[in-house]
């Protein structure tokens, strides 16, 4: 009798060692895959977050090529309509406002008006015909067609690759990982409405 009891509590304490051992096994797959949750999905933020700084750094540097255009095109311009004084001003303080700006929202904003004061440019170069026919200010005409539409194509692809970034922080799942890591939304480069053609530079 006393062995038969002594057999029946060594079977229920094997019996729930190997339940807790169960649970123990449920407890530690689950933890597994929350860890596995998490470091996918902080890599996915991590890869969306370096592609929008490549899209930026692809624009920076179209910004830049047109940047060291505009001075060779001034002094071409100069060379056919020296009284257009206050639009070579304009176009200079543009560049330069360009260039100083640190944010998103001021190069969005200097981008603006430096597109803005070289269609005037080019509008007052349609007046000088033999400005149009000169084989420097048409090379430059061309380079900074180029330089606009890369322009152009880099804030496209910046733009979406920010729209897919910031729809993951939105989403759940990913808004709980944003909000746990700090991944906050980022700006899209705006254009106004009235820059959002390309400079002209074909007359």
């Amino acid at each position: 009798m006393f062995k038969k009891i002594y057999k029946e509590k060594v079977c229920y304490l094997i019996i729930g060692v190997k339940f807790m051992d169960i649970i123990s096994l449920i407890i530690i797959i689950v933890l597994v895959v929350i860890v596995l949750f998490l470091i996918l999905a902080y890599n996915r933020f991590i890869v969306l977050r370096n592609r929008i700084e490549n899209a930026w750094a692809q624009i920076d540097v179209q910004l830049k090529r047109r940047y060291d255009l505009i001075p060779n095109l001034i002094e071409t311009v100069k060379g056919y309509a020296k009284h257009e004084k206050n639009l070579f001003t304009e176009v200079t303080a543009a560049r330069t406002a360009m260039m100083n700006a640190t944010s998103l929202k001021e190069k969005s904003k200097a981008n603006d008006m430096l597109s803005g004061t070289l269609k005037s440019l080019f509008a007052v170069a349609e007046a000088y015909p033999k400005l149009q026919a000169n084989e420097n200010f048409m090379m430059l005409q061309e380079e900074l067609s180029g330089t606009e539409s890369k322009i152009a194509y880099a804030r496209q692809a910046y733009n979406d690759s920010v729209l897919g970034y910031n729809n993951s922080t939105q989403m759940f799942p990913g808004s709980l990982i944003a909000g746990m890591f700090a991944f906050k939304q980022k700006e899209f480069f705006k254009t106004e409405e009235t820059q959002k053609g390309p400079v002209k530079v074909s007359f």
